[in-house]
């Protein structure tokens, strides 16, 4: 019962954080659209996402973050029979992945910071393309969970499939940015 709470926490925390991940990216990108504001609305707008950007990773993003982790480190705890299966060490290899993904947002929210209202040195195509990343390793890691040792065994279906998903995602995203341009 113990293990069966500890993992809705996980999921529910897991939620959370990834809410909190997307929506922090979003929020970079919309900084990076104010470039070419007027002056006085640039500062409004820049000071706001700052603003934002701050309270949500240090109010809702990492605390998540923490908590999803510590319940993660728990159920291993509680099942360190998790450490033997093949499609943990995959998970495990995503899990590094949002890590370096994690550290990026938090270098760039210091970025932010930092700025005092100037812009963001990095092009508004590839903040939007990074607003894609966490749905790939979200999209990764919950198949892998769901799937199990099946990974293991359809793994080049798997791959397939996702690089097709990767590819409409992707031509979905450059439609929509096209019809913003017009």
């Amino acid at each position: 019962m113990l293990y069966t709470i500890i993992k809705a926490l996980h999921i529910i925390f897991m939620v959370s954080y990834f809410a909190g991940i997307f929506y922090l990216v979003r929020i970079f990108v919309y900084y990076k659209d104010t470039d070419e504001f007027s002056a006085e609305k640039k500062t409004i707008l820049r000071e706001q996402y700052t603003f934002m950007a701050r309270r949500l990773w240090n109010i809702i993003t990492v605390p998540a973050g923490v908590i999803m982790t510590i319940c993660g480190l728990i159920m291993i705890f509680l099942n360190s029979g998790l450490l033997q299966t093949p499609w943990f060490h995959l998970k495990l290899t995503f899990l590094v992945g949002l890590a370096l993904y994690h550290y990026w947002c938090w270098k760039k929210v210091q970025q932010l910071v930092m700025l005092n209202g100037n812009t963001l040195e990095t092009a508004n195509i590839k903040l939007r393309q990074a607003n894609e990343i966490a749905t790939f390793i979200l999209f990764l890691v919950v198949f892998t969970v769901i799937l199990k040792s099946s990974v293991i065994e359809y793994w080049w279906q798997l791959i397939t499939g996702f690089i097709v998903l990767v590819f409409l995602i992707m031509m979905t995203v450059k439609l929509v940015n096209k019809r913003k341009k017009k």
